[in-house]
């Protein structure tokens, strides 16, 4: 469990994978940009209301399906602008309600990141955002730094430490090969998607 379990799983990479990885999360920014520019926020420009879609998009992702993740975001964003808040609310979303909830806080303008509040949402909205210091470290980061095919009901609690100690095994897996720990998660996962039938 170390940098060198997460270079292995990245030495497995096809050509394919790195560009799937390397293009993931620039390609989520582009949803939210896309979602901005058709559905709009009232009185943002698109150029800002993408960071505040990318902030719906994290609330929204928990227990969801990338794909629908993307379509509940788009949902939950023109109910807002039609409706408010209270037609927000009522938006039929795959994750759980106190994210819905989050989401929709989000679009009235609470401060994103406070509002996330979770440590795996805060970092995939970081992501997504185009830090380059920060990786997403979810079950799957998890499996693939302990080297072993697990379901998420297997996945442990992820504490402040051992957080700690995963996000340092990607940035010194990312430093080893001039990558972003975040280009880093995305190959890596888009691998062991490949390898596991995820």
């Amino acid at each position: 469990m170390s940098k060198f379990t997460i270079l292995g799983v990245l030495n497995l990479a096809t050509q394919a994978d790195r560009i799937e990885g390397l293009d993931w999360y620039d390609r989520a920014k582009r949803v939210a940009e896309s979602i901005a520019n058709r559905v709009g926020l009232p009185g943002e420009l698109p150029a800002i209301g993408w960071q505040t879609i990318s902030g719906v998009i994290a609330a929204l992702s928990p227990n969801n399906r990338w794909e629908r993740n993307c379509a509940d975001a788009e949902l939950v964003v023109k109910l807002y602008k039609a409706g408010g808040a209270d037609a927000a609310l009522g938006a039929k979303v795959c994750t759980y309600k106190s994210n819905l909830r989050k989401a929709v806080a989000i679009l009235e303008g609470a401060p994103i990141a406070a509002t996330l509040n979770g440590p795996k949402v805060i970092e995939f909205y970081n992501c997504i955002t185009g830090s380059v210091a920060d990786v997403c470290i979810d079950g799957h980061a998890y499996a693939i730094w302990c080297g072993q095919r697990l379901t998420m009901k297997e996945i442990p609690s992820i504490g402040k430490k051992l957080r700690a100690q995963i996000k340092a095994d990607y940035i010194a897996a990312a430093r080893c090969v001039d990558l972003r720990p975040c280009e880093v998660q995305a190959i890596t996962w888009v691998t062991w998607r490949r390898l596991h039938n995820v």
